[in-house]
C-alpha cells in the first residue's frame, strides 16, 4: 500500500499542513498510522477524501454536515434521497443568505444615498445611523 507523508498529502490538495490536522481532529479524515521513524503515513485515499471536504466546502456545506455527508456511507439504507434532501437543504439556506445579503446590500446603498462624502465626521450620516439606538 502506498502512503504519503502530510506534506505530499498538502501538495497534493492545495491545502496546509496545519488544514489537514484540523480536519483530523474534528473527524473528517482519519489519523493516520506513524512509521517507525514516527512521521505520520497518510493512505492515498485522504487525498481523495480531502477534495470530497474541499468540494464540499466549495458548495457551501459546512464542516459539520460534510461529516455527516461523509458518514451517509456507512448508514445500512441509506441511498441517493439522503443526500438529494441534504443538498436542497442546502440550497435553501444559501437562498436564505442570499435575501439576507440583499437586503444587507439595500440598506447600506440607502445610508450612502444620504452622504455626500464631504463635511466632518460629527455630520455624517452614516455613522449617525449606525449610531441609533435601534438597529
Amino acid at each position: 500500500m502506498t502512503t504519503l507523508t502530510i506534506g505530499k498529502v498538502a501538495q497534493a490538495t492545495g491545502v496546509g499542513v496545519e488544514t489537514i490536522r484540523f480536519y483530523e481532529r474534528e473527524g473528517l479524515i482519519a489519523p493516520p498510522p506513524r512509521a517507525n521513524s514516527g512521521y505520520r503515513q497518510y493512505p492515498t485515499e485522504t487525498v481523495k477524501r480531502l477534495h470530497f471536504i474541499l468540494r464540499a466546502k466549495n458548495l457551501g456545506f459546512t464542516l459539520q454536515e460534510i461529516v455527516e455527508l461523509l458518514n451517509l456511507r456507512a448508514i445500512p439504507g441509506a441511498g441517493c434521497a439522503d443526500v438529494q434532501a441534504r443538498a436542497e437543504a442546502k440550497i435553501a439556506d444559501i437562498e436564505k443568505r442570499i435575501m439576507h445579503l440583499d437586503a444587507m446590500r439595500l440598506a447600506l446603498g440607502a445610508l450612502v444615498a444620504q452622504c455626500h462624502g464631504e463635511g466632518p465626521l460629527n455630520e455624517c450620516p452614516i455613522l449617525d445611523a449606525l449610531n441609533e439606538d435601534e438597529p
